[in-house]
């Protein structure tokens, strides 16, 4: 029998509403039953990547990517970065319409973002230009006209009129529109090598340290604030609170239904495999 290691990577990006949940954890307020945790601070499209060569126990990951990597990771139950009715937004210097994005050159986070999944479901597969920018640098690359539009992820949500850019599209709404559920961006995943047991007690573990944060809000908030851009107190708890609730603290069958149809409609255009039945770690 395999005894799994004790000591764990945990990957996250470094954004208040992942450093929030990860709070309790990370200031070792938790009984983590001998379970301790390296945490490894990189953005979403390195992360993802990061995935795909199997190189962490437990990652923050785009649910667009999940399909890549599903053969050595399982969702957890917790974790999850919601969008109902809000999500990633297209910006640009002057106003346009939607179907004004098409042929343009668009910034984009990353290829496997599911930010990038929703953009194409909206415009259509091959008919616009992009170029990767990581995420912190999309609001200026676009202000600076290096870009026509910027697919904008995290805090930019909240920031982009401070680069006096214009609101074409969020795409949480478009996907409510469409579907009537909400937007799966992003979630936690457990490699499968550490065994059912394993995998178990350490979902647990962080499950805790999400319900630490959410109930010891004030002090969480101050913590997250160090990997605020742009943000103070007020915007930066807004933010939160927009990532990390109840959805986060289970994804139930409506938040595991829309990752379903995301990844269905994924595949039907071609920008994902065929993931099969989605596994959860409860």
């Amino acid at each position: 029998m395999i005894v799994p290691p004790r000591r764990l990577t945990l990957g996250h990006s470094p954004d208040p509403d992942d450093a929030f949940m990860f709070y309790g954890l990370a200031r070792e307020k938790l009984d983590t039953k001998g379970w301790s945790f390296e945490h490894v601070l990189q953005d979403i499209q390195t992360l993802n990547e990061r995935a795909v060569r199997g190189e962490l126990d437990i990652t923050a990951i785009s649910i667009h990517a999940y399909p890549f990597v599903c053969d050595n990771y399982v969702l957890t139950g917790c974790g999850s970065s919601m969008g109902d009715g809000y999500g990633p937004m297209v910006v640009t210097r002057e106003a346009m319409d939607v179907a004004s994005l098409k042929g343009k050159k668009i910034a984009v986070p990353g290829e496997r973002t599911t930010a990038f999944l929703v953009l194409n479901l909206l415009l259509g597969r091959g008919e616009f230009e992009h170029v990767v920018v990581p995420f912190d640098e999309i609001l200026s690359f676009v202000a600076a006209g290096r870009a026509d539009a910027g697919l904008i992820i995290h805090e930019g949500q909240l920031t982009y009129s401070q680069h006096e850019l214009q609101l074409v599209v969020d795409l949480g709404v478009w996907w409510k529109k469409e579907t009537t559920l909400p937007l799966p961006l992003g979630g936690n995943c457990i490699r499968r090598d550490l065994g059912k047991a394993a995998m178990e007690e350490v979902t647990a573990i962080l499950k805790q340290s999400i319900e630490y944060s959410l109930s010891h809000r004030e002090e969480a908030v101050q913590y997250a604030l160090e990997f605020a851009r742009d943000m103070g107190v007020d915007l930066a708890d807004r933010f939160i609170g927009m990532y990390v609730n109840d959805w986060t603290l289970n994804y139930g069958e409506r938040g595991k239904a829309a990752i379903r149809e995301l990844l269905k409609r994924g595949h039907e255009i071609g920008l994902v495999p065929e993931v099969g039945e989605i596994d959860f770690i409860d």
